[in-house]
């Protein structure tokens, strides 16, 4: 099996909209397109609004994909920043707003104003200067509170200005000692300095990028709900499902989005990183891996036996983390049951279900996602949930990517 790189984030990085901030556990445009045109979703002519539904938005790829191709979506996110930001990412904007603010922008830049503006602020983020040296940091805080005086912060509402700030946040990732050829973020050795001159070139090269794509309208709507996917309640019900919900690995969104978050005003402690962590399917960020070991599983839930069995062997596998892990383990499934439970009142008749996910191990005991989500399906009365491998994960050998398929019917 393949590793096949088209269906991973990378795929991703120069296709317009869907490139304009990196996020590596994000699913690739590829495999949306694959899974729609497979069903060909494309050639049908009554799509009702909110046919496609991701409950787990992440970067919104799916949503965009859908609204590239002319269909409408509704998407689901917990996180206030991956809300804003597919928020954004998947409005239409006006290229008259749009270059009216490139050219204020350039402008405003280049004046005396900036040369003599001294406000700077950086953000409360824990060990910052292992992101950005002091030289890049003051000059990063001058440009933030410029753009917070001239914009005002990021916004829910339709706005160019949100352009600018998710500008800002590509310039933050690029001006960083961030190492992103692992499967989550580390650091370079030493933080480069960059020079003022060399951070505003960044950051106006990321808003020409962005303000670009952004000229390029979609097709169809695309409507994005701040929501909890354990607790899915929709306005209507939809046809298809689409998603990607984070892998039982203990691979934190809070851990790669915290620079994002902190710069623009979605974090401000690391207490409120660990309790958003802890309302997400899968967070062990902070207080989230402490809160593990007081959490309590419904006794009435009927587990998958495979799911019974690799928690039990996670547990004695290890002294000191083994339990920690294997509470982990369960609640990540457990929280999936309550999704898939709470999911069906959603769905319409013969919906189809795709959901890309990931098996992991613990100490050398697999966890089968595979295997224990389509029981999980199967106890609460989807037909037919069934798993194949698209594709081998770079990490260890017996780690892969599954896609799996079910049919819902009243």
């Amino acid at each position: 099996m393949a590793k096949n790189k088209d269906y991973t984030f990378k795929y991703n990085q120069n296709l317009g909209r869907h490139g304009w901030l990196r996020l590596t556990p994000a699913y690739s445009v590829k495999l949306v397109e694959e899974i729609l045109e497979e069903d060909n979703l494309f050639s049908k002519k009554k799509i009702s609004s909110g046919t496609v539904f991701d409950p787990f938005c992440g970067t919104a790829t799916t949503g965009i994909v859908a609204a590239e191709h002319g269909l409408n979506s509704m998407l689901y996110e917990i996180n206030p920043f991956l809300y804003w930001f597919s928020t954004a990412k998947s409005q239409n904007y006006s290229s008259v707003d749009i270059d009216n603010q490139l050219t204020h922008i350039k402008e405003s830049l280049n004046s005396d104003r900036y040369k003599e503006y001294c406000k700077s602020w950086i953000p409360p983020m824990k060990n910052i200067e292992r992101w950005w040296d002091s030289i890049t940091l003051e000059h990063l805080g001058k440009l933030h509170e410029f753009l917070f005086e001239e914009f005002g912060g990021p916004t829910i509402r339709s706005s160019v200005s949100n352009l600018a700030w998710i500008s800002f946040a590509r310039l933050i990732i690029d001006s960083s000692a961030a190492d992103f050829g692992h499967i989550s973020v580390s650091f370079k050795d030493t933080c480069n300095s960059y020079e003022e001159t060399e951070i505003l070139s960044l950051f106006v090269k990321s808003l020409e990028y962005i303000s670009d794509s952004a000229k390029h309208s979609l097709k169809g709507n695309v409507k994005i709900i701040s929501g909890d996917s354990r607790n899915v309640c929709l306005d209507e019900k939809v046809n298809y499902v689409i998603t990607s919900p984070p892998y039982p690995n203990r691979i934190s969104y809070i851990r790669e989005l915290r620079p994002y978050m902190y710069w623009l005003g979605f974090l401000n402690s690391g207490e409120e990183a660990g309790e958003l962590d802890w309302a997400a399917i899968g967070g062990t960020w902070g207080s989230a891996t402490s809160k593990l070991s007081t959490w309590e599983c419904d006794t009435s839930w009927s587990k998958p036996a495979c799911l019974t069995d690799a928690v039990n062997k996670i547990r004695e596998s290890d002294s000191k983390n083994g339990k920690t892990l294997a509470q982990y383990v369960l609640k990540f499934f457990y929280d999936i049951y309550l999704h898939f439970k709470n999911l069906i009142k959603n769905l319409e008749n013969g919906c189809e279900l795709y959901y890309i996910l990931g098996n992991s191990s613990f100490y050398g005991n697999m966890v089968h996602t595979d295997l224990i989500v389509c029981e999980i399906m199967k106890s609460l009365g989807y037909e037919n949930p069934v798993a194949k491998v698209i594709r081998k994960r770079n990490s260890k050998k017996e780690l892969f990517e599954f896609q799996i398929e079910a049919t819902w019917h009243t």
